[in-house]
């Protein structure tokens, strides 16, 4: 059997969502197709990319191996189908949440004023680096440390974490909150985006359980059903209001850099522009 590039665009599929039906209804395809797609790639390559063995899926090893060099691949792949002089097409802007914060609609008006014959299209895309190293966006505005091969970003600002709590919860009526005053709480965790770990508490400190969601959606209402609790940073609350969630500062939780990343090598002919007009907007509204 030869490998080709949709085995290779399933696997990073199932590598972001580590989930069969997550990964299915990304593709547009059956989950059964994408189960048989992976056995596809796994035999060809000879290796178990993987684990299967319970209830939640996760990369083996080589799995992990094979998932940079296969993005590296498909960006490679896509990059070599675009037009690099062609201005006219769609800049497209990724996010997994909150884009630009309450920034978003200066950054997307002064776009238009200043190029309006290349359109910026903001596409929310739930994975680490919003489709950019799948090749679905040009760019993206993510959060957090990047590590993914191939890619450039600069860092435009910076955000303050805050934490989410059901609006009726005893400490959504305090001003502010400290990290270990949720140690107490089940904690709400974007296992697929998000920039909250455990690591942000100090060991003796840490909730002691946790619930992995996988998008910013389900994370709030899981809090707002009076679940969990969730740590966020404070472009938040501005982007996702919900009468049944209060964000209360938190006092000793670093900050989240905020980032806009593009891939290496060749890419839309507006990404310095955009770098450019997005560090102007941001900065303005630090």
């Amino acid at each position: 059997m030869s490998i080709e590039l949709r085995h290779f665009r399933c696997f990073l599929a199932i590598a972001e969502t580590l989930n069969i039906t997550r990964a299915a209804a990304r593709l547009h395809l059956t989950q059964p197709a994408v189960s048989r797609t992976l056995r596809q790639l796994e035999q060809g390559l000879g290796v178990r990319l993987v684990d299967r063995s319970t209830h939640h899926l996760a990369l083996t090893p080589d799995g992990i191996a094979f998932r940079d060099r296969a993005a590296l691949a498909v960006t490679a792949f896509d990059r070599a189908l675009a037009h690099p002089h062609d201005t006219s097409r769609p800049l497209r802007l990724g996010h997994a949440w909150s884009a630009a914060g309450a920034q978003t609609p200066a950054l997307l008006r002064r776009w238009h004023e200043a190029y309006p014959e290349t359109p910026l299209e903001l596409l929310r895309i739930d994975d680490r680096t919003a489709g950019l190293a799948r090749g679905d966006v040009d760019a993206a505005l993510l959060r957090g440390e990047v590590r993914t091969p191939g890619l450039r970003t600069e860092q435009l600002t910076t955000e303050p974490r805050v934490a989410g709590l059901p609006a009726d919860d005893p400490l959504a009526r305090r001003r502010t909150l400290t990290l270990t005053d949720l140690a107490d709480r089940t904690l709400a965790l974007n296992t697929v985006s998000g920039t909250t770990t455990l690591d942000l508490w100090p060991p003796e400190a840490r909730p002691a359980t946790t619930l992995p969601i996988g998008n910013t959606d389900d994370w709030i209402a899981t809090i707002t059903a009076g679940r969990a609790v969730g740590v966020t940073t404070s472009a938040t609350p501005g982007m996702h209001p919900h009468p049944a969630l209060t964000y209360i500062p938190l006092t000793d939780a670093p900050p989240v850099p905020v980032l806009l990343a593009w891939r290496e090598g060749p890419g839309h002919p507006r990404i310095p522009d955009l770098v450019r007009l997005a560090r102007e907007v941001l900065s303005c509204g630090s």
